[in-house]
């Protein structure tokens, strides 16, 4: 019965140092240059509808469904997704918008589990006809995710698809 207790207080202990040290928060972020003016790259961004066009788990499941609710390319839109394993189901809805500089979203991912994230997408000119684009997204790990996220990385996972979905954006835009 002593060693049991032991045993349990044991794992207690791991888990409250665990905890304790976990990672709390969470940001990834990548950019990409692209040859059009910012003013031309900022319309297409604005708009939750043209994602599907660049958007790297719209190439994974090509196939969900998709709702959209407000008026798309303003404060209020809404993008709702259920798809497969890979993309889950979620949603994504624009918090706010900088005219011509960055539009701010939070998603709310439902399945396979519930949290939330603030994302954005940046523009910056580099000269009349190149445009900087930088996609990102942060939030909080919560517990017990956070002790999960000791053993896996935010950045590794979500960069190569932000990535990914930069490049389609720069191919998208040059049509």
């Amino acid at each position: 019965m002593i060693t049991a207790l032991y045993i349990v207080g044991g794992i207690v202990l791991l888990v409250l140092i665990l905890a304790m040290i976990a990672p709390k928060t969470y940001h990834v972020s990548r950019s990409i240059e692209i040859a059009k003016p910012k003013s031309e790259v900022f319309e297409n961004l604005r708009f939750l509808k043209n994602q599907d066009a660049w958007s790297p788990w719209n190439k994974k499941d090509p196939h969900m469904e998709k709702k959209f609710t407000g008026t798309d390319g303003t404060v209020g839109a809404t993008s709702y997704w259920n798809g497969n394993k890979d993309v889950g189901e979620g949603e994504q809805e624009i918090t706010k918008i900088v005219d011509g500089e960055r539009v701010e979203s939070e998603l709310r991912f439902l399945k396979p589990w519930k949290s939330t994230s603030d994302a954005y997408l940046a523009t910056e000119e580099i000269d009349a006809n190149i445009t900087k684009v930088t996609w990102g997204f942060s939030g909080k790990n919560k517990f017990p995710m956070s002790i999960m996220m000791l053993f896996m990385n935010m950045d590794k996972m979500v960069g190569k698809d932000f990535e990914e979905g930069l490049s389609s954006l720069k191919q998208t835009l040059k049509k």
